[in-house]
């Protein structure tokens, strides 16, 4: 029979001392090429005032409102315009004034514009309020015009603030007759949202039982 002629063998020495079967191979795991750190987001957070602390634990949702306007509903031409919804936080008098920030807070973090809001102080003014009437009245009260922040005023200002949607009231000292002389007037300055942040029995006094 004829011889049939073999392949030559190559054997795995031949590749060298160290090489390794090309069927056996394994390629190496790429490694991962760092690339450009992903830039963060806007904060959500509003920015804290003076004198507030940067965000802290979440806070509970604010109290139900109790109400028995209509405020939010259309008015027709020339009907008068409902009384604002009233809610009231229940807190101490030195307590009074971190209740109407918290109660701030939360309402600018429900969508609320900042320049719908007024704070009023039946006793010792805001410390922002205080820092800005340093630079003078003049650009206090322009601040106050412009309607584009928070803005916060003593019981002293209140015939002089024009409304705004909502306002917040601290019953936060001033004598006996400051929640009797301070509410009334917050009250018709807010065209939809009275919220008053004090002792209840005595809100409750002034403003009436069924708030």
């Amino acid at each position: 029979m004829p011889l049939i002629p073999q392949e030559p063998q190559i054997h795995e020495r031949a590749q060298g001392p160290s090489a390794t079967p090309a069927t056996g191979r394994t390629a190496p795991t790429p490694r991962p090429v760092p690339g450009p750190r992903p830039v963060p987001g806007p904060r959500s957070a509003s920015t804290p005032r003076p004198g507030r602390p940067g965000p802290g634990p979440a806070r509970p949702a604010p109290p139900a409102q109790r109400s028995h306007s209509s405020a939010g509903q259309p008015q027709k031409p020339g009907a008068t315009p409902s009384a604002p919804q009233i809610q009231l936080v229940p807190a101490p008098v030195d307590g009074a004034l971190d209740a109407a920030e918290e109660t701030v807070d939360l309402l600018l973090e429900s969508g609320r514009a900042p320049g719908d809001i007024l704070v009023l102080t039946t006793g010792e003014q805001h410390p922002w309020a205080t820092h800005e009437l340093s630079f003078g009245e003049t650009a206090y009260w322009a601040q106050h015009d412009a309607r584009e922040d928070v803005f916060f005023a003593d019981a002293g200002s209140v015939a002089r603030a024009q409304s705004r949607p909502v306002v917040v009231v601290a019953v936060n000292g001033g004598g006996a007759d400051a929640a009797a002389r301070v509410l009334p007037l917050a009250r018709e300055r807010a065209s939809a949202l009275l919220v008053v942040c004090g002792d209840a029995e005595r809100i409750n006094a002034v403003l009436g039982a069924g708030v």
